[in-house]
């Protein structure tokens, strides 16, 4: 969602100049900065950014240079003319004779630079707009080659948890004789060995090859993995979803860990988690 564009045109003796930032947001936070003149157009002009930006937090500015020495403030020359003649009579009660000051004093009395009331102009505001329809064009095209990294990196994570899901299978037989050696040895120290009861360590390694069975799991993983790669490759603005498929991702992983009972399975699930985490903070740039 980050990104920003620029663009810059020339109407009726003006500049103007078109800037918009975006930063992430989970909607759309739209900020708009410009001359007053134009604030009838402020709506229309929200959703226009609103359609072509969808969701982040979003600063609009537009700035207007006039040209040509143009100036939007005229000289207030009957209020210059009264305060002038009210001086001049005050000073002239007073005996001053020096009045060489006054047009430097009555020219920052209050209200002698008056502003015009400029209308808004259709045709103008219809330049206007192409302007800002090139700005929103650049940011996009901004975000488009953010996109395009940001895939990449995506991909390359998804990539490295897909490949530790692979190196889970060398423990898993590993796994399933410690747990076997260690309920036997626990039954030797505690009843003797000679008294084992054959059928009963059945029924506890099997009861405990189901609680660590994590085959599920990792069918269950795989899924969210092609999902969530599945739906990058969408053309459609998909970042809630992809931020809902890392979500369960998530918690497999977890769950993949609480059974896990082999030290180096644990390690690679903290591989995994690490990953993870690399692909919630990025999910966060995608609409």
């Amino acid at each position: 969602m980050t990104g920003f564009g620029k663009a810059t045109g020339e109407v009726n003796l003006k500049k103007i100049n078109v800037e918009v930032k975006s930063l992430n947001s989970k909607q759309a936070d739209i900020s708009v900065r410009m001359p007053s003149f134009y604030k009838e157009k402020e709506l229309p002009l929200r959703s226009l950014i609103n359609q072509n930006l969808q969701r982040g937090k979003i600063e609009f500015n537009l700035y207007v240079e006039l040209l040509e020495g143009q100036s939007s403030h005229n000289l207030n020359t009957d209020l210059f003319k009264k305060y002038y003649a009210e001086l001049n009579t005050i000073s002239e009660e007073l005996g001053e004779k020096n009045n060489t000051d006054l047009i430097s004093i009555v020219s920052r009395m209050p209200e002698i630079m008056k502003s015009e009331k400029m209308d808004l102009d259709e045709d103008e505001w219809t330049v206007i707009e192409k302007i800002i329809a090139s700005a929103l064009d650049n940011i996009n095209e901004f975000r488009t080659a953010e996109g395009k990294t940001l895939e990449d990196e995506l991909a390359l994570r998804i990539s490295n948890i897909e490949a530790l899901l692979i190196q889970v299978d060398q423990y898993e037989q590993i796994r399933i004789e410690a747990v076997k050696d260690r309920i036997l040895n626990h039954l030797h120290e505690t009843v003797g060995k000679d008294k084992v009861n054959n059928d009963r360590f059945e029924q506890e390694l099997i009861y405990y090859l189901e609680k660590y069975d994590i085959s599920e799991e990792k069918t269950r993983l795989t899924a969210h993995l092609n999902y969530f790669k599945e739906t990058m490759n969408s053309n459609d603005s998909e970042g809630k979803k992809l931020g809902f498929i890392t979500q369960e991702i998530g918690r497999e992983v977890n769950t993949l860990g609480s059974k896990a009972n082999h030290a180096e399975m644990q390690k690679i699930v903290v591989e995994m988690k690490d990953e993870l985490e690399k692909v919630k903070e990025q999910v966060l740039n995608i609409l």
